[in-house]
């Protein structure tokens, strides 16, 4: 636990600790008091229930769309299984500047569907509940139908042969089973709809407000750092309470299970119900995720004088307004280092730290838990400005180092890494641990021989969203990338807040891109993880 804990206190804890305390103390005097008087604003009251709601109708919604898919992925084989996994999590990688900007242009003004049929979803909360089961789609399938596909089927099955009906049997045998990793899902799509930002501020307009846009209004817009550390301090607050029930809960559930290899349990559909299922599951990927990203693609080509390659061309020359030092496609290869790093560290803080969890040593531990969660629901401006203000001064005086970003992007990474490896490192029998230690096997031959091979294909899906979550990453790091070195988020965001065709036809390209690159890097993550995994069973 040394290494994540000192990884946290620097990189996380500080910062948020110092943007605080300058929030709330002045002339060395805190100001209490500011709570009542915040919290008792009507407009703030307004933002606190929309918040709350709409995150709990998000994770719903997500949950009701997204496990089908999870199942569909688990227990079915079938032809371009690996792209259609890859084209589900694009949207999870795609910036949330992005997310909001392609449902403008499916569901605004002058959108397809407004087009088409006249149907305007702007400035409602329905387009702001689409545009967050777009954008966690991945993180149900990936993270419960990484548990799922090992899961043995035969268990289901003896219930069945024991006279229970196919409902009773998943309700009774699988689904506690899956509970912990349904937890967990649900868990992240909380925290990450409760502190939506660009989402809400693109498709909400200035008609709904959630708690990440209305501290970000505070500090940058109005300055007023004392109500944003109100508002952070009830964030905090309000994410330990979610992140202590979630402990409580899950833990009860835990149990030991009997894990197979994925390619034991995947069969192509039978019957009527099962093609039903499997075409059902398609129809909804077709128009949730791959309709909204094809709205993208087509912007990027569609030019005042018809479609062309214009956009991408204007990415090769020197910006001629000096907003960027470096040609924007120099932005692609910028992001892909950091991601890289990022994941790296993201698999060792997150990989020592589930190693650590699964040992269940009691309160301090359970307290650790929910501390790795926290980076999900705590702004990430508060994140990005603490970064700026603590680690401006020797020995930590890293605002002019290229690791500051990724440090910052795997924040948002360990949880994923943790929360995808945890339930199938608890659900590891002992026993199995037990027998190699009486056959001689050191702790950490046992660990080779044993752990390992059941959590690998987790560890390989944990590095994916780790890297997905860095190249996506946008509410820290737009303050503390480097001028000389944007990523490709933060371009894409300046390009959109200026005017003019040429630079929302650039942040499209730009766009499009980030999707292919982050395409191919999934079907390699897939390849390499069906060849790792084949054959260790």
């Amino acid at each position: 636990m040394v290494v994540p804990v000192v990884f946290f206190v620097l990189f996380f804890a500080w910062p948020v600790v110092s943007i605080v305390e300058r929030g709330l103390r002045v002339d060395g005097a805190w100001q209490f008091g500011r709570f009542g008087e915040t919290l008792s604003r009507p407009e703030i009251l307004d933002v606190l229930w929309f918040t709350c709601w709409q995150a709990l109708a998000s994770t719903g919604l997500t949950l009701l769309i997204a496990l089908p898919g999870a199942y569909v992925f688990a227990r079915f084989d079938f032809r371009g299984k690996g792209l259609l996994r890859a084209v589900v999590t694009v949207p999870f990688v795609m910036p949330t500047v992005m997310v909001g900007t392609a449902f403008l242009a499916l569901l605004g003004r002058g959108g397809l569907l407004d087009g088409l049929w006249g149907v305007r979803l702007d400035n409602t909360v329905w387009a702001i509940l689409i545009a967050h089961v777009f954008f966690n789609y991945a993180v149900v399938v990936r993270t419960v139908g990484g548990l799922w596909a090992q899961l043995d089927p035969r268990q289901e099955e003896a219930a069945r042969v024991l006279g229970a009906s196919r409902w009773r049997a998943w309700r009774t045998v699988t689904l506690p089973a899956l509970a912990p990793s349904v937890a967990a899902a649900a868990l992240m799509v909380f925290l990450f709809t409760a502190s939506s930002f660009a989402v809400v501020q693109i498709l909400g307009g200035s008609t709904y407000s959630t708690l990440e846009t209305e501290i970000y209004r505070q500090t940058v817009v109005r300055f007023d750092l004392t109500t944003a550390a109100v508002l952070t301090m009830v964030q905090f607050a309000a994410v330990g309470v979610v992140l202590a029930v979630h402990a409580r809960t899950v833990r009860r559930r835990e149990t030991a299970l009997k894990l197979v290899a994925p390619e034991e349990t995947a069969r192509r559909p039978r019957g009527i119900g099962q093609w039903a299922l499997f075409a059902g599951v398609l129809v909804s990927v077709a128009l949730l995720i791959v309709l909204p990203l094809g709205v993208l693609v087509e912007r990027s080509f569609a030019t005042s004088h018809g479609y062309g390659f214009d956009y991408y061309r204007a990415l090769q020359t020197p910006d001629p307004s000096g907003t960027f030092l470096v040609p924007l496609l120099d932005t692609i290869g910028n992001s892909l280092r950091y991601a890289v790093v990022a994941t790296l560290i993201a698999l060792v803080i997150g990989g020592l730290a589930a190693a650590a969890l699964t040992r269940r040593a009691g309160r301090l531990v359970r307290g650790f838990d929910a501390l790795l969660m926290l980076p999900l629901g705590v702004s990430a401006v508060t994140v990005g400005f603490g970064f700026l203000i603590t680690l401006d001064e020797p020995p930590f005086d890293l605002r002019a180092s290229w690791i500051l970003v990724p440090l910052a992007q795997a924040l948002v990474g360990v949880p994923f890494v943790v929360r995808t490896m945890l339930p199938v490192l608890r659900a590891v029998d002992e026993r199995l641990r037990e027998a190699a230690a009486v056959l001689g096997a050191s702790p950490w031959r046992a660990w080779r021989e044993v752990d390992l091979p059941l959590v690998r294909r987790a560890l390989l899906i944990a590095a994916g969203f780790a890297f997905a979550v860095s190249l996506g990453e946008f509410g820290a790091t737009v303050f503390i990338a480097r001028p000389d070195s944007p990523t490709l988020t933060v371009a894409v965001a300046r390009l959109l807040g200026r005017p003019g065709e040429l630079n929302y036809g650039q942040a499209m390209a730009l766009s499009t891109i980030l999707m292919v690159v982050c395409a191919v890097s999934l079907l390699l993550l897939e390849r390499l993880r069906t060849e790792r995994t084949s054959g260790e069973f």
